[in-house]
């Protein structure tokens, strides 16, 4: 299906300054955002932040209250759903229970009034991408949560819409059905050329479909980039607990100087010069440390070391988990798989000032 006709071709869309409210609730707090044609993007935050809200104005299920959002150039404030070009999957799958998968997949095509052939054609073509051409007889109280997903997202390819917008689509399905149903959702991708907007609450499944992540938090965006970008240099505080698993640590620290190319900072009882820098802080100012726990060295010498108490080990196999005593919330250490370390131990913790990051008393990133 990668050969696409002008009239299917897949667009960009820009989002100017949009705002909602639910009585007095504001919930999208003037955002702009620019999504690349062809893209994979995610919208990712907690539950609350306004990333359903946001999918729902760009389907048109939502009005909005201010600002546009304009798809391949035409402003669609005022148009209605079926006139955008977009196709909308749901968490909840919304399949006709008394209907086949064929007739569910084809439900939209009649009510365009598509011929026969053209029907059958769309259903068959996207039944063998999603691998469901031996369902298409059944009800969909004869299919698994996954088969149903897949009959969900085959009635969205049939339409051959310019965007496809998927709310929460596998938060529904097992632990294993999700990684696979991921899979499958990115080789899609790659398969259709579509520009997809996807919303879920889960950053690992951000983290492995998204060409683009955006993160939001209480209506705002709080950082949009690359996953990597994102994991690798967050924008501020927030962005640096809500992407990774498990979270970047946080340590409290205090700035003992400050020069235009570094920072020392006093934390644990040791002393640790970072190359981070900001006109915003000053000698005294307290700030936050923030390391991942696999940039964290065990029992080896580093720019700064802090002994303390193993009391949970997680092992997972490829990698093991220490969680270690400190004043609030536990240090967490990733180590090799088959470490030796028990619950009791006192191990020492390196830390590698270049694997450092800072924030200051704004929860803002030092650049």
């Amino acid at each position: 299906m990668k050969d696409r006709s002008k009239e299917d071709e897949v667009a960009d869309i820009s989002i100017n300054n949009i705002n909602k409210y639910f009585g007095d609730v504001h919930v999208i707090k003037d955002i702009s955002l620019e999504i690349k044609s062809q893209s994979f993007t995610v919208l990712v935050g907690p539950s609350g932040c306004g990333k359903s809200t946001m999918l729902r104005m760009i389907a048109g299920l939502e009005d909005i209250n201010s600002g546009t959002i304009s798809i391949e150039g035409q402003v669609v404030n005022d148009l209605p759903p079926k006139q955008r070009n977009i196709a909308m999957v749901f968490q909840s799958y919304a399949l006709y229970p008394h209907m086949t998968v064929f007739d569910n997949m084809a439900f939209g095509l009649k009510l365009e009034k598509r011929s026969k052939d053209e029907i059958n054609e769309r259903v068959q073509e996207a039944a063998k991408i999603l691998q469901i051409e031996d369902y298409l007889k059944r009800k969909p109280k004869q299919l698994s949560g996954g088969q149903r997903q897949r009959v969900a997202i085959g009635r969205a390819i049939t339409r051959k819409p310019k965007v496809f917008l998927f709310d929460e689509p596998l938060s529904n399905l097992d632990a294993a059905l999700r990684v696979q149903m991921r899979v499958e959702l990115a080789k899609l991708h790659d398969q259709l050329d579509a520009t997809m907007i996807y919303v879920t609450h889960d950053q690992t499944e951000a983290m492995t479909l998204a060409n683009d992540i955006v993160v939001l938090n209480e209506g705002e965006i709080s950082q949009k980039g690359t996953p990597m970008q994102l994991y690798d240099k967050p924008d501020n505080l927030f962005v640096g607990s809500f992407i990774g698993s498990p979270k970047m640590n946080f340590v409290s620290a205090k700035v003992v100087s400050s020069k235009s190319n570094n920072t020392e900072v006093e934390m644990l009882n040791s002393k640790l010069i970072i190359n981070r820098f900001s006109s915003n802080i000053t000698i005294g100012d307290n700030v936050t440390l923030g390391i991942r726990p696999e940039h964290l060295l065990v029992n080896q010498d580093a720019d700064a070391s802090w002994e303390s108490k193993v009391f949970v080990v997680e092992k997972l196999g490829s990698g093991t988990f220490l969680y270690l005593e400190k004043e609030g919330e536990p240090l967490v250490v990733e180590t090799e798989g088959h470490s030796n370390i028990k619950v009791g131990d006192t191990i020492k913790v390196g830390f590698k000032a270049d694997r450092c990051h800072l924030f200051d008393k704004s929860n803002e990133a030092l650049k």
